[in-house]
């Protein structure tokens, strides 16, 4: 005789809520009716509105409270706060021995789903949780505590390990500290934190496995877990943690949807292919609140080292998508009506990717110098700024180098005083150490930015230029062939092309130097010294009416520009970047550019 075999049992990973009225059995022996009544109405106008706002539902009332579940515990956390707050204003005027408080436990765990109710040990331990709280009081347990840490404002007291009933271990609490506002500043306080996404947030959806092969779904999932873990590390961004990302996965759920859910701006999802001996991966980035695709790529690569791959197109998909969120956040700040530092660090950022002409330079400083205005100690744009003025002194872009050299290592100190960590920092510290032929800690520097951010190609740049200024240009492309590898579509990457071109022109491989600059120039041509390079090479190649017509080229992008500025440049280098140099000046000459 066969065996029915037995429904599978539905579970899922949630965000538990229990609430209680403190006292509740005192209110009803004194005011049966109007407690019930007045217990209503703060269902219906306090708490099912809020938590509807914040993604979850009431799964069932118990009488004195209610049972809720939501998909992530910061919508949990934010929803108890705020049903918190808007009890306590309904009940502001009732007298204090009248006055309904709820008391909240929150936990996350897996749960038994049925259709009407939701079972397990997360719910236990929710239930349990709201006895600890203090009357109008929220208590979390370390599991929901760990999911929100730097994701909410509100502060927290470690309550520290609780033998709780029926529960057969210990489990550590934390009390959202609320006391300090009382019932008016706590309801203005909510109402005035908006609960839109935070900047540059996201969510790595679990991408699709297309060829066929199961056995490929840990290849798969490793994509996803690694750019997730990868894109965190991107200073200023909001990752949402890789498990919570997963409980969506084989589902079809509308990005928007998920976007309320997780409260985050942006979703990025995709698939991969294997095709015989060759990887596909296709990537695009949606806006969360509109569904709108924001951009797509798509990664081909053969298939060798499958680890390293997945490596190196993490490291690309990571590069190329930092470098579009700064676009989307650039685009979302001008539409703000009270900017603050970082909407226009933001748009700082996006000035710089259009090209490094004194136009866009002087426009991105503008937006870095407001931002810090508004707030003295926002370490990114101190950076960034300090970055532009590098770029002033050492491009050729001003007949005062001297002065924005030092304003960039006054902005880059005290940068790396607030925020000694930080990636692009140390970053243009080595640019500044590498151009002033302080080598070894140029050098350092760029090691100690690429520990902090492996996908900082930019470092990978620097090192070859310090081969440059060593007069060892014959080593510099190497370092730019690794640099365009992990970012092959980089907003700097004309900028390092120009590097390749100015090393090629140091060992006189002129037909090489020429081939780089037409290549920095096609990727974005909004920046002289590629025009000026190229007019060089092209000039020492003997191709006049070329080279003439690239230095017009460049002297259009900067009219300001003459030989003497070049010749006038400090000395940075060893003899044989002297040498180079001369040659660069050399083919200027033939090109026509005016001395000055």
């Amino acid at each position: 005789m066969v065996q029915d075999r037995p429904d599978r049992i539905e579970r899922r990973l949630s965000a538990i809520l229990a609430a209680d009225v403190s006292g509740y059995s005192r209110l009803m022996h004194h005011e049966e009716e109007a407690t019930h009544a007045k217990l209503m109405t703060l269902f219906a106008q306090g708490v099912r509105p809020v938590i509807a706002e914040h993604g979850g539902r009431v799964v069932k009332n118990t009488g004195d409270g209610f049972l809720a579940e939501f998909p992530s515990a910061v919508e949990a956390v934010r929803a108890a706060i705020q049903f918190q707050a808007r009890v306590r204003q309904l009940t502001n005027g009732d007298p204090e021995d009248k006055r309904i408080a709820f008391r909240v436990g929150v936990n996350i765990g897996d749960v038994i789903v049925e259709p009407h109710d939701i079972f397990g040990d997360g719910v236990n331990i929710a239930a349990r949780l709201e006895a600890v709280a203090e009357p109008g009081g929220i208590c979390i347990s370390s599991a929901a505590y760990d999911q929100i840490q730097g994701k909410l404002d509100d502060r927290f007291t470690d309550l520290g390990d609780q033998n709780l009933k029926n529960i057969g271990r210990p489990v550590r609490a934390y009390a959202v500290i609320l006391d300090e506002f009382g019932p008016g500043k706590l309801s203005q306080r909510v109402a005035s934190s908006p609960s839109s996404p935070p900047r540059r947030s996201l969510v790595v959806l679990p991408f699709a496995n297309l060829s066929r092969d199961p056995e490929q779904d840990y290849f798969v999932d490793g994509v996803s877990g690694s750019l997730t873990t990868d894109l965190s590390r991107i200073n200023g961004s909001f990752v949402i943690g890789q498990h919570t990302a997963f409980t969506y996965k084989g589902k079809l759920i509308d990005v928007r949807q998920i976007g309320r859910e997780l409260n985050v701006r942006y979703a990025l999802e995709g698939s991969v292919q294997r095709c015989e001996n060759r990887l596909r991966v296709n990537v695009q980035l949606i806006d969360a609140k509109t569904g709108n695709h924001l951009w797509a790529d798509r990664f081909d690569k053969p298939i060798a080292d499958m680890l390293d791959m997945q490596d190196e197109i993490v490291a690309r998909i990571a590069r190329t998508l930092d470098a579009q969120l700064i676009a989307a956040e650039a685009r979302h700040a001008t539409r703000m009506l009270n900017p603050d530092s970082m909407d226009f660090y933001f748009q700082g950022r996006h000035s710089l990717s259009k090209g490094l002409t004194p136009e866009y330079l002087k426009e991105a400083r503008d937006f870095f110098e407001l931002a810090l205005t508004i707030d003295p100690r926002n370490v990114d744009a101190m950076s960034w700024m300090a970055s532009v003025e590098a770029a002033l002194g050492l491009l050729f872009l001003t007949d005062h180098p001297h002065e924005h050299l030092t304003a960039s290592e006054t902005l880059v100190l005290k940068a790396l005083r607030l925020a000694p960590d930080h990636a692009w920092a140390h970053f243009t510290l080595a640019m500044l150490r590498i151009c002033a032929n302080r080598m070894v800690q140029g050098v350092a520097e760029c090691q100690r930015a690429l520990a902090l951010d492996r996908n900082l190609a930019d470092a990978h740049v620097m090192m070859g230029i310090a081969k440059f200024y060593s007069g060892r240009g014959a080593d510099t492309e190497s370092y730019v062939i690794e640099a365009l590898r992990l970012s092959p579509r980089d907003i700097f990457a004309f900028h390092w092309m120009s590097t390749a071109g100015f090393a090629k022109l140091q060992i006189e491989e002129d037909a090489e130097a020429a081939a780089w600059f037409a290549r920095g120039i096609e990727a974005n041509g909004n920046f002289s010294n590629l025009h000026f390079g190229h007019a060089a090479a092209l000039a020492l190649l003997g191709r006049l009416d070329d080279a003439q017509l690239a230095a017009k080229t460049g002297l259009t992008l900067d009219p300001t520009f003459t030989i003497r500025r070049v010749k006038d440049a400090p000395v940075r280098g060893e003899a044989g970047f002297v040498t180079g140099a001369k040659r660069f000046v050399k083919g200027l000459y033939i090109a026509g550019v005016p001395e000055g």
